[in-house]
């Protein structure tokens, strides 16, 4: 017993120095760049939403700047990001025994344009999209529409930024 303690307890030491995790986002190795524009994401769904391209635009802004130490330009920038909000629907997921909704989903698409203009086998052009659920009785209006938009952006943006420069 004393032979196993006297094995067991180094191991599982070593073990542990070797096994250190770190969290967090460092900047990409492979993006050879020092600057990032994002264009207008202009709003092309059918069902528009007044100001829903600005607040697109400020959150990837917004979440790159937090993520990276790329600094933000409005021209030539090494990295542009641009493109569309492609789509805008609120559609019913679940119904009641009467056929009305009981519970409704937001979803938003965008359609990303990446260009890494000191490496163009970076580029890329990609759809991403998420949703928001809330009650079928409710209206999306006011905080609770804040919220839904807040929340599928946070999730896009972080996608978008996942895909083009994390590179996982």
């Amino acid at each position: 017993m004393k032979l196993l303690k006297y094995i067991l307890l180094p191991l599982i030491i070593i073990t542990s120095f070797g096994c250190k995790v770190q969290y967090g986002f460092t900047q990409p190795s492979s993006i050879d760049a020092e600057t990032f524009q994002v264009n207008r994401f202009e709003n092309t769904s059918l069902l528009f939403e007044p100001g829903l391209d600005l607040l697109f635009q400020n959150t990837l802004q917004d979440l790159i700047q937090d993520q990276t130490n790329y600094k933000l330009e409005t021209t030539n920038a090494d990295l542009v990001f641009e493109g569309e909000i492609t789509d805008y629907r609120i559609s019913p997921t679940t119904a009641t025994s009467d056929n009305r909704a009981a519970q409704n989903r937001l979803t938003i698409s965008v359609k990303v344009r990446f260009y890494n203009r000191n490496n163009e086998e970076d580029d890329l052009e990609q759809t991403f999209s998420f949703f928001y659920d809330y009650p079928g009785g409710a209206q999306l209006i006011g905080a609770q529409k804040t919220t839904a938009h807040e929340e599928i952006f946070d999730r896009i943006t972080q996608d978008i930024i996942n895909a083009t420069l994390a590179r996982w």
